[in-house]
C-alpha cells in the first residue's frame, strides 16, 4: 500500500515556501508464484545432468498370431435295403476338422488396437459321417399260424394252384383260426402237401 507524505514547510527569505508534495512508497511484501527452478546444466558433486524432454511418442508394434478353429463334421444318410426299416447304422464315423487362422495384430503400449485376418487355411479336413438307414420292409406275420404267414388279402401255399397275392412255404401249423384255408385236410398243418 502506498502512502503520501508531505515534508514540513520551511521558511525561505521570510516567506514560507510551499513544500512540494513528495510521494514515498512503502513497499509491502509481494508474493511471487513458486515455480520449479530451471534445470541445472552444471553437475553438482557427481549428480546426473537432467534435461527436460517431451513424453515419448508410442510406437505401434505389429505381430502375427495364429489360432486354431474347430470345423464340425456333417452327416449324410444313405438308404440301405438290407437293414430293417427304421434301424440305423453308422457306416463311417465323422471327425471334426481344424482351420488355422493367421492374424496380424497391432499393439500400442502393450494394448491391442487392431486385429486383421490375413490367412485362413484348412489344416485338417473334417470327415463326413455316413449313416445307413434301413428300408427293408419286415414281413408281418399272421398270429393264427406258427412260422410266418404274411398278412394279406389272400395267402396261398407256394407251388399250389392259388392266385395269391401272397404265398407261404409250408408246412405251417395252424394255432388259431385258419383264415386263409391253408389246412385243407384238417390235420392242423397247412401247406403240407
Amino acid at each position: 500500500m502506498a502512502t503520501l507524505a508531505s515534508p514540513p514547510a520551511t521558511e525561505t527569505n521570510g516567506k514560507a515556501a510551499e513544500a512540494a508534495p513528495s510521494i514515498s512508497a512503502v513497499n509491502e511484501p509481494t508474493t511471487v508464484p513458486a515455480s520449479d527452478p530451471p534445470p541445472s546444466t552444471t553437475p553438482t558433486h557427481g549428480a546426473a545432468v537432467t534435461t527436460p524432454s517431451a513424453a515419448p511418442t508410442p510406437v505401434p508394434q505389429t505381430r502375427t498370431v495364429t489360432e486354431k478353429q474347430r470345423i464340425n463334421y456333417t452327416t449324410r444318410t444313405v438308404k440301405d435295403s438290407s437293414l430293417p426299416e427304421g434301424t440305423t447304422k453308422v457306416k463311417t464315423r465323422g471327425a471334426p476338422g481344424i482351420r488355422t487362422l493367421t492374424y496380424e495384430i497391432t499393439l500400442v503400449d502393450g494394448v491391442q488396437t487392431s486385429k486383421k485376418l490375413i490367412r485362413s487355411q484348412v489344416t485338417k479336413a473334417p470327415v463326413t459321417q455316413v449313416v445307413r438307414v434301413g428300408t427293408k420292409q419286415e414281413r408281418q406275420c399272421d398270429p393264427n399260424y406258427s412260422g410266418c404267414v404274411p398278412i394279406a388279402s389272400d395267402v396261398d401255399c407256394a407251388g399250389g394252384s392259388g392266385n395269391g397275392p401272397a404265398y407261404v412255404h409250408g408246412p405251417v401249423r395252424v394255432i388259431g383260426s385258419d383264415i386263409y384255408d391253408l389246412d385243407r385236410d384238417g390235420d392242423g398243418v397247412g401247406c403240407d402237401d
